[in-house]
């Protein structure tokens, strides 16, 4: 599969997927933002792949943003559009039925804040800097950061970082829960591998089933949601890794799943 702006490696059972526009910053226009959809339905269906890292080309961005560039004499309509086109790329990487860790390499600025925002876990280099800077291009976030941002951190954190634009660290974001753990620059990929690893070598059903009773419930009543996660836990009894699972456990050895 060829892409103009994204490079897939696959190792082993974990792939890689690299935004690659650096004289860009890695910017979001609407070619890249569908290369991703397109990326992301193709390794979903790949059945070899169980974890996806996603990072950013070169050493100064993760996605600086969506490209000003490609936004500047856009219309109301198109400006709309091109929201709806996030919007919908981001959700998928989001419900995709396999984890998705982002490896922060430096700036997740705005859509790249956005993006970062979908995936299920987040690594930052220390070199990494976030934030949601659109008031001061005279816009909000568009690719539901004023959504996904309030759900990570609280509403109050949100309002603040929407409202200044402010830019801010590593380690104001892990402070504030919007990163899962901060490493070194040189150790950033690895440290994500290390992650995927540990997940691939889990039951495959299992978590895509932890993943949807975590999106699905947070949208649900609580006692709709405790429903929720009793059908899906009921679900794993007809699957050939649960039997597995359990009886690797009661002989003590190292289960061998098959995602089935």
């Amino acid at each position: 599969m060829e892409f103009n702006n994204l490079l897939i490696e696959k190792d082993a059972d974990i792939a890689i997927v690299t935004i690659n526009r650096p004289k860009a910053l890695n910017a979001l226009n609407a070619e890249t933002l569908s290369e991703l959809g397109t990326a992301f339905d193709a390794l979903a269906q790949d059945d070899c792949v169980k974890v996806i890292i996603l990072t950013g080309a070169g050493d100064k961005a993760f996605v600086a943003g969506a490209d000003i560039s490609f936004m500047q004499n856009m219309n109301a309509i198109e400006g709309r559009n091109f929201a709806l086109l996030g919007q919908q790329v981001f959700s998928k990487i989001e419900n995709l039925p396999k984890p998705v860790i982002a490896a922060i390499n430096g700036f997740a600025l705005g859509g790249g804040c956005e993006l970062a925002m979908a995936c299920d876990i987040r690594i930052a280099s220390e070199k990494g800097k976030f934030g949601q800077p659109e008031v001061n291009l005279g816009v909000i976030p568009g690719f539901a950061g004023t959504q996904r941002l309030p759900r990570l951190v609280g509403k109050g954190i949100a309002k603040e970082l929407l409202y200044t634009g402010d830019m801010f660290g590593a380690d104001v974001a892990f402070r504030i829960g919007l990163v899962n753990k901060v490493v070194p620059v040189a150790e950033l990929l690895d440290s994500a591998r290390e992650l995927a690893k540990k997940i691939a070598s889990k039951g495959a059903l299992a978590i895509r089933l932890c993943k949807e009773a975590v999106n699905e419930g947070l949208e649900m009543e609580v006692e709709k949601a405790y429903a929720h996660e009793a059908n899906l836990f009921g679900l794993c009894f007809a699957t050939e890794d649960q039997k597995e699972g359990m009886s690797a456990f009661l002989e003590k050895r190292a289960p061998q799943f098959k995602g089935k």
